[in-house]
């Protein structure tokens, strides 16, 4: 399996994040990638490649022009106000409030995003770029007949939807490769998101649409981030009902559970049988995870991949969260491996 690797991602090096009522050290850092790139090498799991530039237009196939706009802008902004630290948000446009977009960076800043982990710093844009080319690189490859392909992808993306970024996320790489695949010829493709958190931005991308289904394995709102989706019962609306599904599970879900749900996802897949899978490649259910609550081991991965292999359907993953820095690598790998010595 070949893997996608820029070395733009460093670009984005976030100094802090809003987290337990304080700023505290970013937890998605370059040293994410740096560890998964070294166990793909260590493993020999195969060629990696540098992105091609697909230039903007498959971001404004899925992202408002004005939120793309914003993001190549808003440090520029920023720095003219005397500031020269990460940019955060202020304030946000909740119930009552209205959602016009203000003149001023701080405006600006609480208008484009929906929390205040996702830093913009003086690289975020070229960074967000090449991660989402290393997505549609790695996409492109399976749509030319490759098996599988891994865009180690970072930021992440699962988080932003159209017009607003989150958790760590600005572009959404999966929803750029998903869309980019039915632009070019694909008639449907399935998402699978295995990330802890849910992927608030991906569903609601295509919450109304019958052509891309959504799955995502994530804990229960009730009790984690993103808190307002993720629900059982959002399953799609207009021509998109039933192309959604959820599997909210509690805090200290083990294997066992997370594996049946993740078995019933595929079966929904195949009823559904897409030209090819997208997986949002999450690893944050390690149960060492720092921001994390459930309890899956190292060797639960290899059997994920064997499991999304048993789909026998052509596959991108693409990275999203993980942060238990020092088993990213091993439990990131084991995925790609499981699937690829599935066979």
């Amino acid at each position: 399996m070949k893997t996608v690797y820029s070395d733009d991602h460093r670009l984005h090096a976030a100094k802090v994040e809003l987290i337990d009522g304080t700023l505290k050290p970013a937890h998605e850092k370059p040293v994410r990638a740096d560890i998964i790139l070294s166990r793909v090498n260590e493993v020999g799991l195969g060629e990696v490649v540098e992105p091609e530039d697909f230039g903007i237009e498959p971001l404004g196939r899925i992202h408002d022009s004005r939120y793309l706009i914003f993001l190549e802008t808003a440090w520029a902004m920023w720095q003219k106000t005397g500031r020269d630290w990460d940019a955060l948000p202020l304030a946000w446009p909740v119930r009552g409030m209205r959602a016009i977009e203000p003149d001023e960076i701080d405006g600006k800043l609480s208008y484009f995003s929906f929390d205040a982990g996702a830093p913009i710093t003086s690289g975020t844009w070229p960074a967000v770029r090449a991660s989402a080319n290393v997505g549609l690189t790695a996409t492109r490859m399976v749509k030319d007949g490759e098996r599988a392909a891994f865009g180690l992808c970072r930021p992440p993306g699962h988080h932003a939807a159209v017009d607003y970024c989150g958790g760590y996320c600005f572009l959404n790489n999966a929803a750029i490769a998903a869309q980019w695949l039915r632009d070019h010829g694909c008639d449907r493709v399935s998402v699978l998101d295995i990330d802890y958190h849910h992927g608030n931005g991906t569903q609601s991308i295509f919450y109304e649409r019958a052509d891309v289904q959504f799955l995502s394995l994530h804990a229960d709102p009730r009790q984690e981030y993103p808190y307002f989706l993720g629900y059982s019962d959002e399953i799609g609306h207009g021509k998109g009902e039933g192309f959604n599904v959820n599997y909210p599970m509690e805090w200290g879900t083990g294997f066992e559970a997370w594996g049946q749900a993740l078995s019933d996802a595929c079966n929904e897949i195949s009823y559904f049988g897409p030209d090819v899978v997208v997986v949002s490649l999450g690893v944050d259910t390690f149960e060492k995870d720092p921001i994390s609550q459930f309890k899956l081991k190292s060797p639960d991965f290899l059997e994920i991949g064997r499991r999304i292999a048993s789909l026998k359907r052509p596959t991108v993953f693409l990275m999203e969260g993980g942060y238990a820095v020092e088993e990213i690598g091993v439990n990131a790998v084991n995925v790609l491996t499981g699937f690829e010595n599935a066979g």
